[in-house]
């Protein structure tokens, strides 16, 4: 009897939660994009919210909020009602990175959100100026060496994947190679193009129109596998480099304390929109490779990433602008 009891009494309150499940959505949902409108986060959250849009029935709207390498807008999400109706899309400097690089957190990556799924995955490209003597990897390795110094890479900021990738690379090659943090990837490409760094590191899509003109020649891919837009471009692994990876993932997440069942419900309805041929395919365009998860997936990613960074962080004592 007692047993009985009790049963009714979980019941009767999981029911109002579970209730709010059944009717979710039932108005619009807004996903933050802490990046400024535009660049590849933008565009990725766009391509989202329209596949979320189509499987809930509902609007799902697109706030972008800048600032501090994305920490900004992830804070805003993490400080909304816990209802599932505030998401947010972020990058791994919001969750990998930043916790090890800024000296104050405005939130508590373990604490202060319930994990959705990843997104995608875009893979980094090393590019370098046509002036630069190197068409393949190894030669701007031997090249690199024998100039100690006279390497210069932008990057999109200190503590941004760009500058870390940059990092890895000179740690795992033993470079002499100098850093030049800007801020934001656009004024670094310019520089890049324009020859006033001689390297950068950064997301396939941002470089993919000015490798395929020749303005810049693709040496590497700092990821596991090559890119279906660069077939041509070896990785970092394939040239005896398996350390060198810095693969950027975007990923969604929810207030601390959204409901579990809402939780599940978005999950399976992003999982749907990103395997949809029209998302997918938008996707695949850009560069970057259609990644859904289970939010369990999603923590495994999450404490491997923030272990490998945090580790580059500390040795290189890195800190962020």
């Amino acid at each position: 009897m007692k047993l009985r009891r009790l049963l009714l009494l979980c019941l009767a309150a999981l029911a109002p939660v579970l209730a709010h499940a059944q009717a979710y959505p039932s108005k619009p949902v807004r996903i933050i994009v802490p990046f400024p409108a535009g660049g590849p986060a933008d565009i990725f959250g766009r391509g989202l919210a329209q596949g979320m849009s189509a499987e809930f029935g509902q609007p799902v709207l697109v706030e972008n909020v800048g600032g501090v390498g994305g920490v900004l807008g992830v804070d805003r999400a993490a400080k909304s009602a816990p209802d599932g109706y505030t998401l947010a899309l972020n990058s791994a400097s919001t969750l990998s990175i930043a916790p090890f690089s800024l000296s104050k957190m405005p939130y508590d990556v373990r604490k202060d959100f319930a994990l959705i799924t990843t997104v995608v995955r875009v893979p980094e490209v090393l590019a370098v100026h046509p002036s630069v003597p190197a068409t393949s990897f190894a030669e701007f390795i031997a090249y690199a060496k024998a100039n100690p110094g006279k390497i210069n890479y932008g990057s999109a900021g200190a503590g941004s994947i760009t500058h870390l990738a940059g990092e890895l690379l000179k740690a795992d090659a033993a470079l002499d190679m100098v850093h030049v943090p800007y801020k934001g990837a656009a004024p670094a490409v310019t520089d890049l193009l324009a020859g006033q760094v001689q390297m950068g590191i950064f997301d396939v899509p941002i470089l993919l129109q000015h490798i395929r003109a020749g303005k810049l020649r693709a040496l590497a891919l700092t990821s596991a596998r090559r890119a279906g837009t660069l077939p041509d471009v070896p990785t970092t692994a394939e040239q005896g480099f398996p350390e060198v990876q810095a693969l950027l993932f975007s990923s969604l997440l929810a207030p601390a304390a959204t409901p579990e069942p809402v939780i599940r419900r978005i999950n399976a309805e992003v999982v749907k929109a990103l395997r949809a041929p029209e998302v997918e395919k938008r996707l695949t365009e850009l560069g970057a490779l259609p990644a859904p998860t289970s939010p369990e997936q999603f923590a495994q990613i999450l404490k491997r990433d923030g272990d490998r960074w945090g580790k580059l962080i500390r040795e290189r004592n890195i800190r962020a602008n």
